[in-house]
Parts: structure tokens; sequence; C-alpha cells
């Protein structure tokens, strides 16, 4: 699986260097990108998506003209101070608070249409992604198959944001850029006009030499800034990474507090986050460096810039074929050209940044295209799901569960469970039950045979370490179903028969329940869970693991009893489950996958009798 996810850019990678290999990776990453982001326009996207870029584009276009105003406004007022004419510079007072207010609307009305397009586009995409995300259990399996997937949450959350944030900021920066220089480049080739200089004795005359000279600055410094800042996608690429670990060993501290705590795991959890932390300063420190490297090309060029002109002006104006406001005209308009010329020079730690996210988040990407295509390819050996016959309420046809990488797991395994049937799944530890589970669940997707229901049953599994989600208590039990999908009064008698009575009264607490709750609690209400949806076909994995005997007798008992007609499914280590089962498979690890040894009935259960008497053994084996 690891290699669907990993050909793509480097079909041809056995010509290529690693260098090579690696470009081409990053270019298909950004084009894989593109293909999912540039739907957002596309017959299933946002329905306004194409009436605010266009909206956009207008705004841009009337805001330059406003600009060009405020520039011609420059002329005629330095003109008339020149002149001293006070009539001229009062009424040009008078109308520069319209120009200036209408070009704080039209950017304010802009500002606002650019981030409402991020914002639409970020949760269009969003929801895209993470409904194939979760689809399927593909969250699951990405944990079991290899590829540049890890942090899937950091990806989905801060990565997307600026990968979506940052090409609408580009695309209007560069088309107002545009817009700008060749607005102002027309109005410093008109009002520069030539340049005649004496060199060696000749006159050498110079046409448009302000355009001339605007774009031999832009390109120097932006000649600077690419040469300075050629490695800044590569160091902001590994800064955004280790900051994804150091979140994430935060986060895996916090859920696992307890277990630290009681194991006295401080300074071994402390050591690991300096040791993760350590990581991120080295990144920025690199970082660091290459803005300082950029700043001192973009601040020099902010000092720089408003001389230039003025000093390129100055012969004309001294020998009085340029006025004071031609000028200043031309002074204000080279600052636009050079301002739009050094987009790249203002911009480009920004655009390296978004090179690196919308990567991230490709690789993403990519690996839910390679767990799609295993779905769909038949030449990918996948269990299959469907319907049994007759009777039979549970069905494994020949089923063979292996990894990702095709390692064998469990081999060739046949089981039919008849309705009522109750059959615990045992066998050593690390030969397979639980992956056998997951497999039946449909959360394991690789092997081989079929996994059958018969139609219209409905399956409810307990993992060994039930899910508690955030918000209120009536909430955690009544998952995954919405909170009020049962009264108060039946979640109060479901939590009484599983001994958390004393919590009925705060169903409508909101608290870190995941938390507050002991391992026991959370098993007993996940079997609180369970007698609310009163499911035909019940997977029990290693669901009693952290209820004592007694405990655990009473929760089989009191299930057995509220649930007589399920079909169970157990998987589990202990002995003491044997009496309420009335079946028992075996598996045993083996070379080439655990295969299914034993098959034996157990006697039928009865309240209070002896665990050793029930065993009938009837060896039904597959050696």
């Amino acid at each position: 699986m690891s290699e669907t996810t990993s050909t793509k850019p480097g079909a041809t990678a056995a010509t290529l260097t690693p260098e090579q290999a690696e470009q081409a990776r990053r270019a298909y990453l950004l084009k894989r990108f593109w293909v999912s982001a540039r739907g957002y326009w596309g017959r299933d996207g946002d329905k306004i998506a194409w009436v605010c870029s266009i909206t956009l584009l207008a705004l841009i276009g009337v805001n330059v003209a406003f600009q060009y105003g405020i520039n011609v406004w420059n002329r005629g007022l330095f003109d008339a101070i020149e002149q001293r004419n006070a009539d001229q510079v009062y009424s040009l007072g008078l109308l520069f608070p319209p120009l200036v207010l209408g070009s704080v609307a039209l950017v304010s009305s802009q500002v606002y249409l650019r981030m409402l397009m991020q914002r639409r586009w970020r949760s269009w995409l969003t929801k895209s992604l993470i409904s194939r995300w979760l689809t399927n259990g593909r969250y699951y399996q990405l944990n079991l198959i290899g590829g540049d997937h890890q942090n899937p949450e950091a990806r989905i959350s801060e990565d997307m944001r600026i990968a979506t944030e940052s090409p609408v900021d580009f695309t209007s920066g560069v088309i107002s850029a545009f817009v700008s220089a060749s607005t102002f480049i027309v109005v410093l080739w008109t009002i520069g006009g030539a340049l005649t200089i004496p060199i060696a004795g000749n006159y050498v005359t110079i046409p448009g030499f302000l355009v001339i000279a605007a774009v031999v600055y832009a390109i120097i410094t932006s000649s600077s800034i690419a040469v300075i800042g050629r490695n800044f996608v590569k160091v902001s690429e590994n800064k955004n990474q280790v900051e994804a670990e150091f979140r994430y060993t935060l986060t895996r501290v916090r859920e696992n507090g307890e277990s630290i705590a009681l194991l006295g795991g401080e300074e071994e959890e402390r050591n690991d986050l300096d040791r993760t932390f350590a990581n991120v300063r080295q990144q920025w420190r690199l970082l660091a460096w290459q803005y300082m490297r950029t700043s001192l090309v973009s601040h020099g060029s902010m000092l720089i810039a408003p001389v230039v002109p003025v000093l390129l002006c100055a012969p004309k104006f001294l020998d009085g074929s340029m006025s004071l406001g031609q000028v200043m005209q031309a002074a204000s308009a080279f600052t636009i050209v050079q301002g739009a010329f050094g987009w790249l020079v203002d911009n480009y730690p920004r655009l390296a940044d978004w090179n690196a996210c919308a990567r991230r988040v490709a690789s993403l990407m990519v690996s839910l295209d390679g767990l799609e295509q295993a779905e769909q390819n038949e030449t990918v050996g996948r269990i299959k799901h469907g319907e049994t016959e007759g009777d039979t309420m549970l069905s494994l046809n020949e089923v063979s569960v292996s990894l990702g990488d095709g390692t064998a797991v469990v081999k060739e395994t046949q089981v039919e469970i008849g309705p009522g049937e109750r059959v615990l799944v045992a066998g050593e530890s690390g030969s397979g039950k639980s992956t056998l589970v997951r497999a039946i669940a449909g959360l394991w997707p690789w092997g081989e045979g079929s996994v059958n229901f018969r139609k219209g049953q409905e399956l409810f599994m307990l993992p060994q370490k039930p899910y508690i989600p955030s918000g209120t208590l009536r909430r955690a039990v009544a998952y995954p179903k919405p909170a009020d999908t049962w009264s108060a009064e039946e979640i109060h008698v479901a939590l009484d028969k599983v001994g958390l009575g004393h919590l009925r009264d705060r169903i409508e607490d909101e608290a870190p329940w995941d938390h507050t709750l002991s391992g026991g609690e959370k098993q007993r209400l996940a079997f609180a869970r369970l007698l609310l949806n009163d499911p035909d076909i019940i997977v029990l994995d290693e669901a009693t693991s952290a209820l004592d005997e007694k405990t655990q007798d009473k929760i089989m008992e009191m299930m057995i009893d509220e649930l007589p007609n399920a079909t169970i499914l157990s998987v589990a280590h202990r002995v003491e489950l044997e009496q309420f089962h009335s079946r028992k498979i075996t598996l045993e690890r083996r070379e080439g996958g655990a295969r299914l040894v034993s098959d034996v009935d157990l006697a039928p259960y009865t309240r209070g009798r002896n665990v050793l008497s029930r065993l009938l053994v009837r060896p039904i084996i597959k050696p």
C-alpha cells in the first residue's frame, strides 16, 4: 500500500538522481493539491465562487484607478505649491478627502471579499478532505500503511488554512501588481520622457529612463531575494513538520496523563519533549536566518526606492524641464511600480510557507488516493462483505487477513454463527484475534475471502478502549447517535443496569468525561450504549478487560438477560468468560499466519454453574 502512494511522482525514479526525484515528488504534490483545490470553482464547488472572484478583480481595477487619481492629484498639488497658487491648493485640498475615502472603502471591500473567498474555499476543501478521510474507516487505515501522512489533524487544520489563504492573497496581489505596474509605467514614460547625459564628450539619450530604472531596480532586488531565499521552501517545510510533531507529542502526554502520572514518567516525557522541541528551535533558527537575509533586501529596497526617482529627476528639475509636481508624481509612480515589481521580495517568505503547507495537505490526499484505489482495484487483495444464506447470522468464508504489504496475519478462517449464538474467540496474544475482529467490522480491508451478515441485521462493536466524546455525559452514552435519540429516563435506566446509577443526575453536565471516568466506568458506559441500541449482532473486543471478575460477571449476565436473542462474538483472554458463551474457537499463531485450530461447544448458559463442568469439546479442527 505504501508503494501505491509513492510511485506517482517518481514513475521514472530509476533514471533520476535523488535530487531530481525529490523535485519531481514536490512538483507532483503541488499538482495534486490543485487538482482538488480548483474544484471550488467547478460544477460541484461553491455557488458564489465565480461571483466573488470576478467582483474582487473589478475592485482591484477600480482601486488602481483611484491610485492614479491620487497620483494626478499629487502632481497638481505640488505644482500649485511651486506656483504659490493658494486657490488651487485649497481646491485640491477639498478634493483629497473624497479620494481617500473612496480608496479606503475600496481597499476595505477588497479585504472583506478576499477573506470571504478564503473562508469559503477553506471550508469547501476541508469538508471535502474530511469526508474522504472519514469514509470507510480510512482515518484508521492510515495508521496501518506507510506514507507521508503523519499528524493528519495538523494538515487538515493549520496547513489547510495556509494552503487556501495564501493563494487568494497571492493572486489578488499579482493582479494588483500587474495592473498597477502597467498603469504607472505609462505615467513614468510620459512624465520622465528621455534623459540626455554627457559621456566622454558625447551626449547619450535614454528614452523612458524612469521606466528602465524601475525595471533594472526590480531585477536587482528580485534576483537578490531569489538567490538569498533559495532554501526558504525547504526550511519552511521542515519547520512545519517539526511543529506538527511537537504538537502531537504534547497531545499524547495530555491524552495519556493518567498512565504517565501513575508510572512517574514525567522526567522521561520531559526529556522526550525537550528533544522534540530542540528540533523546533533548530528549524526556527534556520528560518530566522532566512528571514534575516531576505529582510536585508526588502528593508533596503523600501528605504532606497523613494529616493532613486527623485535623484534621477533632479537634473531635469534643475534645468527647468520638469516641474516640482512632475517630480513628485514621478516619485510616487516609481514607488508604486517598484512596489509592484517587488511583490516577490515582500511575499517570498509567505510563498515558501504556502508551498510547504500545500505539499503537506497533498501528501495526505495522495495517501487517501492510494486507499481509494485499493478499494476499487480488484487485483489488490481485499476482504469482501456480503449477505449470508439461510438462517446464518454471520459467516467467515475462507477469510485471510493480511497487512498492507501482503504479510499474512490470519489464514483461511471458515466460521458460521447462527442466530443467538455466543462465540468466544480465544488464542495467545499476537495470534490475530483483534485483527480478525476489525476485519469483520470492516475496519481492516486487506486480505481474502468474505465476511457475510444476514440482511438487515445491525452490528454493534465494543472495543477495549471505548471512545468518550467531548460534551455532556448524555452525549457520551448516546454516542454514536445524537444525544437526544433517547429520553433522559431511558438513559437513567441504562446507567442503572450497568452500575453507573450514581451518574444519572449528571447526564446534562459538560465535563472532561474521558479523563473523569475510570477505565472500568468507560467500559460499563459502553455496555449502556449497547442496551440503548439493542443490536442484532454484538462484537466484543476485550470489552470487559478493565472490570474485576465480579463486575464482569454481572455485566455479562445483564447483557444476556437484556439481549437474549443477540448474536455475540467475543475476543477475550479470561477463561471466566467461557461460561457466558455457547462456542469457543481458538486461533493459533503459525508460520504464514494464524489459523483456526479448534471449534468447541460450551454448555448452555445458566446462573451459578461450575465453569470446568461446561466444556464439551467437539474437535472440528482445521490443523
